[in-house]
């Protein structure tokens, strides 16, 4: 069972969602919250597989609440998928900055909640390339100087350089499998190493930090 954590200031909305989810037969909402204060207590509690996230909420809002559920003592596994208004927003930024696995428009259908859910579950992210992209330009280009990489890219190797920039292209381990002609188990093997010596915690990270340290450049296809 995947336990989920519906966390938005309407009733209404949150009530709908957690209604949503929990008929699932593999899903079971395990709090919901109104504030971020609230979130922060019942993660702590109740240790969801995945929290959904309102991003705007008065008082402690969404990206501050991310940042301590996930900075919460056996939080490893624990994912966020942030709830938005619009797809380009400097809020869905931050939230990806500090750890979110993905966003989703609040207007999206209830089989997009529903597949959203399993998506971030699964460790994967809910990035589609085009709006990431569109992201990094929009608050990266207000940035001066050049991108600095992290000295932790120094340790990876060829193939698993490759395999980053692959994965903030968009593409899926089955994906890069086939570009690369290897096998899936192969990638999945890249990926995690990739992961560990870049201290990442899945692919939304992976892909921020491929934009941002300047591996990949916004503007230009990651995926090649």
């Amino acid at each position: 069972m995947i336990k989920v954590m519906i966390v938005d200031d309407q009733t209404i909305v949150r009530a709908g969602f957690a209604a949503l989810l929990a008929s699932q037969d593999d899903i079971t909402v395990v709090g919901e919250a109104g504030d971020g204060r609230e979130a922060v207590r019942l993660a702590e509690r109740g240790r969801p597989d995945v929290v959904v996230m309102d991003i705007r909420m008065p008082g402690m809002d969404g990206i501050e609440a991310t940042r301590r559920i996930l900075a919460l003592p056996g939080a490893e596994n624990v994912r966020v998928l942030v709830l938005t208004t619009f797809d380009v927003d400097e809020y869905v930024y931050e939230a990806l900055a500090v750890g979110a696995s993905g966003f989703l428009l609040k207007d999206a259908t209830a089989e997009e909640l529903v597949a959203a859910v399993h998506i971030v579950a699964r460790g994967d992210s809910l990035l589609a390339p085009q709006v990431t992209g569109r992201l990094i330009r929009e608050f990266t280009k207000q940035r001066r100087g050049r991108p600095q990489a992290p000295s932790e890219l120094s340790t990876l190797t060829a193939r698993e350089s490759e395999v980053l920039v692959l994965i903030a292209g968009g593409l899926s381990n089955g994906e890069i499998a086939q570009r690369l002609v290897v096998s899936e188990h192969t990638v999945k093997t890249h990926v995690a190493r990739v992961f560990t010596k870049l201290g990442l915690r899945d692919r939304a990270q992976a892909v921020m930090l491929a934009y941002e340290s300047g591996v990949v450049v916004p503007g230009e296809s990651a995926a090649g």
